[in-house]
């Protein structure tokens, strides 16, 4: 049994503010920790469920959050920013399911620290539907064959998780009340339920279902302002459909993590170059 891991910040239990997720914050070095500590809760539950081998995906912000020297030293560690499948580096047909850690909801959804893929995005959609990581990542295991078997996160995101993929379970670390804000299990108290969801998600990985994925993948970002949309316009096969909305139909989930992780960049730029103009 081989198991594959991607591991966000936002959804990682005693983790709620801005200072914590940014590099640099004050709180920033106790979350690294927190986000390592339940890394290690999922490994050891894959391997008390006779893993042969754990695959972890740092899927946060610059992608080199985890403390390597603290994790687990039966996991392979995938980090470092950017890659070509974004949070879903390193997934294959060799893996027989994917565990999704410290996940959040949605951009424009009321969860801890809310957004999908860059605060800069105001809403991405695919075939019309507003989705988050989880389920565009989804789409992408599914494209190898892999289900995707447990969700962890704050509440927003497990109801949209066992609305949307059938079969995966769920550890609610947190409930939100607020963007910046949440009342959480205590981080012990959360590793602890994770070691178990993991564990028995290894053990039955044979029965779930894996995601359909659609012929087509009809993609929509709303950039943050109408230049970051004229230059993700520029992306071959996106187009300009709104003041801020650029959009285009791809043939894979593959494709579609190519096109986020390009407009991320672009949003980035611009939004620097905007706070430069106002800073003068």
């Amino acid at each position: 049994m081989r198991v594959y891991v991607s591991i966000d910040m936002e959804g990682v239990a005693g983790i709620a503010t801005m200072d914590q997720v940014i590099r640099g914050g004050h709180g920033y070095p106790a979350a690294q920790r927190l986000m390592t500590a339940e890394a290690n809760a999922a490994i050891a539950g894959a391997f008390d469920a006779g893993a042969e081998s754990v695959l972890v995906n740092d899927s946060h912000g610059t992608m080199d959050n985890l403390i390597h020297e603290d994790l687990d030293p039966r996991a392979r560690l995938i980090f470092g920013s950017p890659k070509l499948d974004c949070m879903a580096e390193g997934i294959g047909e060799d893996h027989d399911v994917a565990l999704f850690l410290g996940y959040h909801a949605a951009a424009g959804e009321p969860g801890v620290l809310a957004h999908t893929y860059s605060s800069h995005f105001t809403e991405v959609r695919l075939n019309g539907v507003v989705v988050s990581e989880a389920e565009v990542n989804a789409l992408r295991a599914a494209a190898v064959g892999v289900p995707v078997g447990l969700v962890t996160g704050d509440d927003v995101i497990c109801a949209t998780i066992r609305d949307r993929l059938p079969g995966a379970r769920t550890v609610e670390v947190k409930t939100a009340h607020g963007y910046f804000a949440a009342d959480s299990l205590s981080p012990t108290v959360a590793r602890e339920r994770i070691r178990a969801a993991a564990a028995e998600t290894v053990e039955k990985a044979g029965e779930l279902p894996t995601l359909q994925v659609p012929e087509e993948l009809r993609l929509e970002i709303d950039m943050p302002s109408p230049a970051a949309a004229e230059q993700g316009a520029m992306i071959p096969g996106m187009t300009r459909t709104g003041d801020r909305t650029v959009e285009g139909s791809l043939a894979n989930p593959r494709e579609v993590l190519g096109v986020v992780t390009v407009c991320y960049q672009l949003a980035a730029a611009v939004a620097k170059s905007r706070a430069r103009l106002y800073d003068a």
